[in-house]
């Protein structure tokens, strides 16, 4: 067993991260660290910055979310040292990932973040992912950043449904 705990918590994030085949948002990842009483969530930060500085895993930040995934560094790291992870972690780390998959999925996989323009304007780009395959990939020009909020939020309620109108739209072209 390790005597480190700070070891553990980075080989936990990353067995985590390898085990699902998408990137996971600091949020689902704070939320098993909390939920199971691992650490606090100051050192998880501190463990995924940590995480980030050695290359092991990687991170994308957009307005409204950070989610990270492993590096093929990350996974060498841990299919040297994984077996460190006791068994019963293992289970608790597989047994929350099998019961928030379809949650873990959406959210992952439901993708909005918008930037200024050159034109002043507000670019809204949304996509949709399933695994690591984009499914659609939407940019719309909106004039203000009220309104780019607004529609990065209601991406998650309303994706599948744009995304339904739209291929049936195109496949029947009306």
């Amino acid at each position: 067993m390790l005597s480190e705990p700070k070891t553990l918590y980075k080989l936990m994030n990353l067995y985590m991260l390898r085990q699902v085949n998408l990137p996971l948002t600091n949020a689902q990842l704070t939320d098993f660290f909390l939920e199971h009483e691992y650490t606090t969530y100051f050192t998880l930060q501190q463990v995924l910055n940590e995480l980030l500085e050695a290359g092991l895993i990687r991170m994308h930040s957009n307005h409204s979310s950070t989610r990270y995934e492993i590096t093929r560094e990350g996974e060498d790291t841990l299919d040297f040292f994984g077996k460190n992870i006791s068994p019963a972690i293992v289970e608790d780390m597989d047994r929350y990932l099998k019961e928030n998959r379809f949650r873990i999925r959406n959210e992952a996989g439901v993708i909005a973040d918008y930037y200024k323009s050159t034109s002043q304007d507000f670019i809204v780009h949304m996509e949709i992912r399933e695994g690591r395959n984009t499914l659609m990939d939407l940019s719309l020009s909106v004039p203000s950043r009220e309104e780019a909020e607004a529609m990065c939020a209601a991406w998650e309620q309303v994706s599948s449904d744009v995304y339904s109108y739209l291929m049936k739209t195109l496949i029947n072209g009306r």
